[in-house]
């Protein structure tokens, strides 16, 4: 391994492409992503595989330690943490950085409906936000297919599955742009969570992108709250990070 790929640790800012990807299964603390930019004329090698889950990073060292089915101690000048819902869980793990930094994780689910009834609508529907998210918004597939969502339904551990009873919720908010739903059209479709790091009674937030003048602990970035509007900002999350890593 070259100096410069021990520059970079990882990164999860989408859009500058991604030059490796540590692959890991649902749970998994963090995944490493290398920012393309950071290594000229790379030809897109995947390093290894692993799961961040008793990662310690040693700052004097610079020295990640990563178990999982393929343990592994890297060596980097550079760590960036962008676990999305165990972003403050991982930054835990790391040596030296301040606990009352770090921020408390929430849950929000947001569910998804589709619809067997065709939908009277070509463009996008957003309703007035809802505390928490968007509201109950329309979306429409490349085939067309309607569907709805995500409410926000604040929980206490992480399941994917929809529970078909929140339907009777969704039935009123859609009315209000198409009143002529019929009943018993709404099926379960997916749903997400958000990484939230405010609680229910305050509902919104901000990105937290915390860097070494934050935390005082060096080759470190933080990224903590990075909600679905990360990805539409994602290319200036990315100038962002690489202004405080000088890259």
């Amino acid at each position: 391994m070259t100096d410069r790929w021990r520059e970079v640790a990882g990164a999860y800012v989408a859009g500058t492409g991604a030059n490796a990807v540590f692959p890991a299964r649902p749970g998994a603390v963090v995944r490493l992503f290398l920012l393309r930019r950071s290594i000229p004329d790379a030809s897109y090698p995947t390093l290894g595989a692993t799961l961040l889950v008793e990662g310690i990073f040693d700052q004097v060292a610079g020295v990640l330690d990563a178990g999982g089915e393929a343990p592994m101690k890297l060596e980097c000048q550079l760590l960036i943490n962008a676990a999305g819902l165990d972003a403050p869980a991982a930054a835990r793990r790391i040596e030296g950085m301040p606990s009352d930094l770090i921020p408390q994780a929430y849950l929000a689910k947001g569910n998804y409906f589709s619809c067997s009834a065709r939908a009277p609508f070509s463009r996008l529907i957003y309703p007035v936000p809802e505390p928490g998210g968007l509201g109950v918004h329309l979306t429409l597939d490349m085939a067309g297919q309607a569907r709805f969502g995500p409410d926000v339904e604040w929980v206490d551990h992480i399941d994917y599955a929809v529970d078909p009873a929140r339907a009777e919720r969704f039935y009123p908010a859609i009315r209000k742009y198409w009143p002529t739903l019929p009943d018993g059209a709404l099926m379960p479709s997916y749903s997400g969570m958000r990484p939230k790091i405010v609680p229910p009674a305050i509902a919104s937030q901000d990105f937290v992108i915390q860097g070494p003048r934050e935390h005082g602990v060096a080759g470190l970035i933080n990224l903590f709250g990075i909600e679905s509007p990360g990805l539409t900002s994602s290319l200036a999350i990315a100038d962002h990070v690489g202004e405080i890593a000088g890259i």
